[in-house]
């Protein structure tokens, strides 16, 4: 990726790695990181840049930042207003007060919990993290340690986002239909669902949503903040694969 500056030079973006998670699709992933800590996905370096060396020190640190690309967007072009959803999709903010992935550069970053890192025989050095509320395959541009003396402002205000953390859904998941899931993606998947997916101006009690989770197509609807999971059929692009 080249960006452009005002005297006509150039930064030419490098992606360093890729992060694989379990999101193929862009519907119900977490609207901001960490808010699902039971998401699990693992870094892997681009061949160039697999030297250890660059890592040497990494693991004294619980959390990384990863600054990444809204590669998955089907816009070339931007707005200086969005619709944030969580203003219900109808009023109109400024592009820079929100992390719409509409933006002039697609960059996005994440706060991500760093749970371990390992040496492979196939990528190389691999970083495994928690809370990434990012797609499967999305380009990797830079990794920086989060540091809590300067990176913490718990006095901070939120603006128009909430307060509290989301997760307001109870979920009835059918163990027959539970089953059909990993038992280990039980909770990550559980948790996701309780954060609502739905678009936060969709209340339409009848309709079936489906969302893309581990290689599986699961199917809910959503009444009286309960969140009902109806259908589970695995998908043929599967992450694992």
């Amino acid at each position: 990726m080249l960006y452009c500056c005002s005297d006509g030079c150039g930064i030419d973006m490098k992606v360093i790695a890729r992060i694989h998670t379990d999101f193929t699709s862009k519907f119900g992933i977490p609207r901001q990181s960490s808010l699902v800590q039971e998401l699990e996905g693992t870094v892997i370096f681009e061949p160039e840049y697999r030297n250890p060396e660059s890592l040497r020190g990494l693991d004294s640190f619980t959390h990384i930042w990863l600054l990444w690309e809204f590669s998955a967007n089907d816009r070339q072009d931007w707005s200086p207003t969005v619709r944030p959803p969580r203003l219900g999709g109808n009023k109109r903010v400024g592009v820079f007060a929100t992390r719409s992935p509409f933006r002039p550069n697609p960059i996005g970053m994440s706060c991500v919990k760093l749970t371990g890192i390992e040496k492979t025989d196939s990528f190389g050095t691999v970083l495994h993290v928690s809370g990434a509320d990012i797609l499967d395959n999305t380009p990797i541009y830079d990794i920086k340690p989060y540091l809590p003396y300067v990176d913490s402002h718990p006095e901070a205000s939120n603006g128009f986002a909430l307060a509290e953390k989301e997760g307001s859904l109870k979920v009835n998941f059918p163990t027959e239909l539970l089953r059909q899931i990993p038992t280990a993606k039980h909770d990550a998947l559980i948790a996701v669902l309780s954060q609502d997916p739905r678009p936060s101006y969709q209340e339409d009690e009848n309709r079936v949503y489906g969302m893309e989770f581990a290689g599986f197509d699961v199917r809910f609807t959503v009444k009286d903040r309960v969140l009902t999971v109806t259908e589970i059929s695995e998908i043929s692009h599967n992450i694992n694969d």
